[in-house]
């Protein structure tokens, strides 16, 4: 179940989205080449991830930062700018631009601490933008649960796309990376589930002041969970390519 769109347009152009994106694109093509030598990128990992045991040991809280935009290859990169793509806009719109980089940044920094206190003294590097925008999905749950959200599913042939709200989509996504978070070990690499689990906890948290003073529930009262302006609308036209019958 893979998202690939909202109907919650943005009420600004989100610049700090678009920057993190940019950055988050441009430092995985910076070291790129490495990929061919694998001595020359683990050193790289070493040099610039967040790998817990340096944290906890010598104070390598700088690596909190920096290893929020790296990534462990092109797939890994796809996915989270799109999720960033698609949930970010929205999160900038209601913060406004220094407010979200702060929020961005900040979810990610307690991602990393997370998944730092689930084993203190491992020594595999963790790398990826996933907590901060863990955050920004923990947020926007909190801000629009009823938002709509197109995701494509796959099942094995068969491919469908449907429009659910978020609070599925979201919910569903969190209850994953909680479930997993227990039946792994952080120690032998894989996916970082509790740096997910944490970025989304801390990013309620930390949308919960903005939230309030929307009213709270009552602004869930207002917009019944819904974006507070009137939602995109999306058509799926016949293509104007024509078919090419078999010849009997």
């Amino acid at each position: 179940m893979f998202p690939i769109r909202d109907h919650n347009p943005s009420g600004r152009t989100p610049y700090v989205n678009y920057a993190l994106m940019a950055a988050n694109i441009l430092v995985f093509l910076s070291y790129w080449p490495l990929f061919s030598d694998p001595r020359a990128l683990n050193l790289f990992f070493y040099q610039w991830a967040m790998i817990p045991a340096l944290v906890t040991q010598d104070g390598a809280y700088s690596s909190l930062m920096t290893s929020m935009f790296m990534h462990g290859g092109p797939m890994h990169l796809a996915g989270n700018m799109l999720f960033l793509w698609i949930f970010g806009d929205n999160m900038e719109d209601e913060m406004g631009h220094l407010g979200y980089l702060g929020f961005y940044l900040a979810a990610g920094i307690g991602a990393g601490l997370a998944q730092v206190l689930s084993a203190p003294y491992s020594q595999i590097p963790t790398v990826g933008a996933s907590g901060a925008i863990a955050g920004v999905m923990g947020g926007y749950l909190l801000l629009f649960p009823k938002a709509r959200v197109d995701v494509l599913l796959i099942f094995v042939i068969f491919f469908k796309i449907i429009s659910i709200p978020a609070w599925i989509m979201l919910g569903v996504w969190f209850a994953i990376q909680l479930f997993s978070s227990f039946g792994a070990d952080p120690t032998t690499g894989g996916v970082a589930y509790w740096a997910h689990a944490g970025g989304f906890i801390v990013g309620i948290i930390l949308t919960l002041p903005l939230f309030l003073r929307h009213g709270g529930p009552k602004f869930w009262g207002r917009t019944d969970g819904r974006p507070p302006h009137p939602e995109a609308k999306y058509t799926y036209q016949r293509s104007h390519i024509p078919r090419v019958r078999k010849r009997r």
